[in-house]
């Protein structure tokens, strides 16, 4: 149980966001999922061992919460918060930004990554000297229809991304060494990029309650992925310990408050006009389900599993954290 103190740190953070007006076939399965989980010898597969995270700096927060913004404002407050852009990008560095581009939806509908926040992470990344930003995602639905429609692949292509589709040539391979995730389909930029940044949406999510950042990262798989939703917490948790990104930014601009991941009707939209962003991938996916939607952290299988693996902390109110009110500077 948390300590008075944390308890009341807790609270805090999520006051926060309410004060601002914020409402709060199994064995088929199984045997195709231990085929899947091959070892590289039997496959070819490639083996990678991945960071691409940044060192921690006691003085900067690991959690921030920026509020009462435009896009690009809430963006470039939260890397301003956390030390400044070049504390993530370094000159020459190819990065990767990883967006939610799975449905056929306008950014009005917030299926999808608000692309003017998407344009301002990219045009920061340029300025602290990336030699490429690349933006990609292996979309649910027709891979063309979904960057143009929700405003992605203009975004990008505005401030000199490079937007690379899921063609079958672009796969490799890989051993991810997880519980539930052996050999799979990895599109090839994500395993080539020196720097990734983590760009979810904040959605409600029919299965794991809530889809986030390490929900996000299902997007870098081909194959069938929706038959990995028997396992769906230790996939997750693999991929995150996979990934390990160098910093996570939840769009919460718009929030899709109900029959997510898809959505479609306004009605379920929300506008928070808020960006959560954090080095610590586990304590940002808690706090966003805490803060929008009040789910307990513990019940979340898949951060659990994350804590446990030393990929970050559940209990948010741990990390150092700062709030910053635009509307109010």
């Amino acid at each position: 149980m948390p300590t008075d103190a944390a308890a009341d740190r807790r609270e805090f953070l999520l006051q926060v966001l309410r004060l601002g007006g914020l409402s709060a076939g199994t064995l088929g399965v199984g045997a195709w999922l231990g085929s899947r989980s091959r070892r590289p010898e039997d496959t070819g597969a490639i083996t990678l061992e991945r960071s691409s995270g940044v060192a921690p700096d006691l003085s900067l927060p690991e959690l921030v919460v920026i509020q009462n913004g435009e896009p690009a404002q809430l963006a470039r407050a939260a890397f301003d918060a956390l030390g400044g852009v070049r504390r993530f990008v370094g000159r020459g560095d190819v990065v990767m930004v990883k967006p939610n581009v799975g449905w056929d939806r306008t950014a009005e509908q917030a299926a999808n990554t608000n692309p003017q926040l998407l344009g301002e992470v990219i045009r920061l990344c340029r300025d602290a000297g990336a030699k490429k930003v690349v933006v990609s995602d292996v979309s649910c639905n027709e891979t063309v229809t979904c960057f143009e429609r929700s405003g992605i692949a203009e975004a990008a292509r505005s401030q000199g991304a490079e937007v690379i589709l899921p063609e079958a040539r672009r796969f490799k391979e890989v051993d991810l060494r997880g519980d539930a995730l052996g050999v799979w389909p990895v599109l090839e930029p994500f395993l080539e990029a020196d720097k990734v940044i983590n760009l979810p949406i904040a959605k409600h999510h029919s299965l794991t309650g809530v889809t986030l950042g390490m929900k996000n990262w299902y997007g870098i798989l081909g194959g069938q992925r929706s038959r990995l939703h028997q396992r769906i917490n230790e996939s997750l948790a693999d991929l995150a310990a996979f990934m390990q990104p160098t910093l996570t930014v939840v769009d919460a601009f718009r929030v899709l408050m109900r029959n997510g991941p898809t959505g479609g009707s306004l009605a379920d939209v929300e506008e928070r006009r808020t960006v959560v962003a954090s080095t610590d991938p586990v304590a940002v996916d808690a706090y966003v389900a805490k803060a929008f939607w009040d789910l307990d952290f513990r019940r979340l299988g898949f951060l659990r599993l994350a804590e446990e693996r030393g990929l970050g902390k559940m209990n948010f109110e741990e990390v150092r954290s700062r709030i910053v009110d635009l509307a109010a500077s």
